[in-house]
């Protein structure tokens, strides 16, 4: 609709800057609950459905069909469970902000912020201890090395759990006094809780402990596991080629939690450390970064099963004798049916 003004008189024009501004800020202040409703359920259903099937099939073959544990079936199988409970808890989650359905229980938010969060610690120090094995095992054919019993992989285990539930714990206290002030209703992820005092102080120290150290200690690893294979290559190539797999395994997992896993941490930290120091619109969009980058860093329960299958213990041999071949076995009698 056209100004109707007396002669002489022009239209009133605002000032540009402030019109692109309104313009603008709408749209970057959207983008977070865009995310939220529509990228967030989309990739937890997509991890839960690849994740789930992999992590319980691992399960299912070391309970039902190995009959020799080893010590890397012992940190294996502790890892597929922590990835398959934590996955159970994401349809949940998945539906919850698929709803934007902000109110939820108190017990299922505390639990679920305990299991993603172990799962996400313990996953790294899991494969610091399959690829310990690796390197001893490299060093003791013959697996007298006291690392290398069973007895001592159930030990260092329990040890892991107890390990990141200690790291964890301070923020199982921080979610209860978040939960106090939303009326025990309203459950925020680690960045959001603007009500924790100290909270960017411990998201580091977990940043540094919980991924850093064990990350520097993979890389450690695989440089000393290449010094192996190059000092004694001759003698490697006389064997199986399943030693020199342990190397490309490491290198692997070093390079899957560096991308998955450093998006998570620097954009958790920079989130936290900008709530009061930027203007809404940037806030918004590094809460924007944010979000995208934590299903990026659980996806690793997903892509941790591939794993399972190069490590050289014959768990795939194991798989696809027990399920593969049946499988064809069957398909073959309704054919010739």
């Amino acid at each position: 609709m056209g100004w109707i003004l007396p002669v002489g008189h022009s239209p009133p024009h605002a000032d540009p800057c402030v019109s692109a501004a309104q313009v603008m800020a709408p749209n970057c202040l959207k983008l977070p609950d865009l995310l939220e409703m529509y990228y967030l359920p989309t990739m937890y259903g997509l991890e839960f459905a690849l994740g789930a099937v992999g992590n319980f099939v691992v399960i299912l073959g070391y309970v039902l069909w190995l009959r020799q544990w080893k010590s890397i079936n012992v940190y294996l199988f502790n890892l597929a469970v922590s990835d398959l409970v934590f996955l159970c808890t994401l349809p949940y989650i998945a539906y919850s902000y698929a709803r934007n359905q902000k109110v939820t229980s108190p017990y299922f938010c505390l639990s679920n912020r305990y299991i993603l969060h172990t799962n996400l610690y313990s996953s790294l120090l899991f494969m610091v201890l399959v690829s310990m094995d690796r390197y001893l095992l490299l060093q003791n054919p013959v697996r007298n090395h006291v690392m290398l019993r069973c007895s001592t992989a159930v030990g260092l285990s329990a040890l892991t759990w107890v390990l990141v539930t200690v790291q964890v714990a301070p923020l199982a206290f921080f979610t209860v006094h978040d939960l106090e002030t939303q009326n025990w209703s309203r459950c925020r992820d680690f960045g959001s809780m603007k009500t924790v005092p100290m909270l960017l102080n411990y998201s580091l120290v977990l940043t540094v402990t919980g991924y850093l150290v064990p990350l520097l200690i993979l890389g450690f690893l695989s440089h000393r596991i290449a010094g192996i294979l190059k000092t004694q290559q001759g003698m490697f190539d006389r064997r199986a080629m399943s030693f020199h797999r342990p190397l490309r395994v490491v290198l692997a997992s070093v390079l899957m939690f560096l991308l998955l896993y450093s998006p998570y941490h620097v954009m958790r930290n920079v989130y936290i450390g900008t709530w009061h120091n930027t203007t809404d619109c940037t806030h918004s969009t590094v809460k924007s970064l944010y979000i995208l980058s934590r299903p990026v860093a659980f996806a690793h329960s997903v892509i941790n099963p591939v794993f399972y299958f190069f490590m050289g213990d014959k768990f795939r041999e194991l798989l696809i004798s027990h399920m593969w071949r049946p499988l064809q076995a069957q398909g073959s009698c309704s054919q010739s049916m």
